[in-house]
């Protein structure tokens, strides 16, 4: 496949600026593999395509204030400093991204905070964005971090062409986020309440939960047009033993396996063994998926509706078939689906 071939024309309005007021009733476009049918339902309803004994996959990472704002040394040019991962606990070294990253160089320092609470010193590049930031804080290491998140906002797409408002707080972070990691949201997730998720329960419906600190990688520019040439950003991700025998005994039992999201069918496709089964898995994954492509696990995928030229959408369409989501993006077009982190669902089914 070609980069090209995953092009369409998306207006500007149709991207989401805000989630649906309550996450369970954003609509949600059924697709049927098998049969090529599309229905149109809200997320709620999701229920009725599962049944007792059914899992769903959910990612449990957890997205931590990542973007914030200082001011360089002397000049006080305003610098956005963007929080990728910490590197030494101990030395308080983080690595990040810097914009505009030209005026930045190893041994400028950096300020945060109203009165300069927070400073950082520059002490490696790493790429032409990248910095390595060594923070200049003497007190205890849940202390700092307590201080530099305070110094945080939620890290939305640069897509979501508004300021961070006060709700993006709770709403970039789904319901069952624990394991803090992650510098986006795994936004298929964002549609489960905690109604919603009693009822599923209720049905008899398991949930598993793996954990995939989903990074920037995913909103990076694919610059070749052959696919088969681009390399995925590599992200930490963690599958256990409770996760692999709730999957494992549904497949088993012939009962539906659904992944909730890309970043949980990158990490199932990562753990799968050759047998067909989850195995338990500690490490990293920068596995690219693009049609064709042959799945081993989930038999439905929840997923939202991406942008032009995405690797999510290419992992979408590699599930769902080329032509068929294709065809549902042209549908969701038509019918006003809104598009994004935000945005409105789709579910896939065989």
């Amino acid at each position: 496949m070609k980069l090209s071939q995953f092009k369409f024309k998306l207006p500007e309005e149709k991207i989401a600026l805000h989630p649906a007021k309550h996450r369970d009733e954003a609509r949600l476009m059924v697709v049927h593999k098998k049969t090529g049918e599309i229905e149109h339902r809200t997320f709620k309803d999701i229920l009725d395509y599962f049944d007792d004994k059914d899992v769903f996959i959910f990612n449990d990472t957890k997205v931590f204030p990542a973007r914030l704002y200082g001011n360089k040394e002397k000049t006080g040019a305003r610098i956005e400093v963007f929080l990728l991962r910490e590197l030494n606990e101990e030395l308080r070294l983080w690595d990040v991204l810097v914009d505009p990253a030209r005026k930045i160089r190893i041994g400028n320092k950096l300020y945060f905070g109203e009165d300069d609470s927070m400073v950082a010193e520059v002490i490696d590049n790493t790429t032409s964005r990248g910095r390595t930031l060594r923070f200049l804080y003497d007190g205890p290491h849940d202390e700092f971090k307590k201080a530099l998140y305070a110094l945080g906002e939620p890290p939305l797409p640069t897509f979501i062409h508004r300021p961070v408002e006060p709700e993006d707080e709770e709403n970039f972070q789904t319901i069952f986020a624990r394991n803090e990691g992650a510098v986006t949201a795994p936004t298929a997730g964002l549609h489960f309440s905690r109604e919603l998720m009693k009822r599923m329960e209720i049905k008899g419906i398991n949930f598993a939960y793996i954990t995939l600190h989903a990074g920037l990688g995913n909103f990076r520019d694919i610059d070749v047009e052959d696919l088969t040439k681009h390399k995925m950003d590599s992200e930490q991700m963690f599958v256990e033993a409770e996760a692999t025998r709730l999957v494992n005994e549904a497949k088993d039992g012939g009962h539906r396996v659904c992944a909730v999201g890309t970043t949980v069918m990158r990490a199932i496709e990562t753990a799968v063994g050759a047998d067909g089964h989850l195995k338990e898995y500690e490490g990293w994954t920068n596995k690219f998926i693009f049609p064709p492509y042959e799945f081993s696990l989930a038999d439905a995928m929840v997923s939202n509706f991406h942008l032009p030229y995405s690797t999510l959408l290419m992992l979408v369409a590699a599930y769902g078939g080329y032509d068929l989501i294709m065809h549902a993006y042209d549908v969701a077009l038509e019918e006003d689906y809104r598009f994004g982190t935000y945005g409105d669902a789709m579910l896939i089914i065989d």
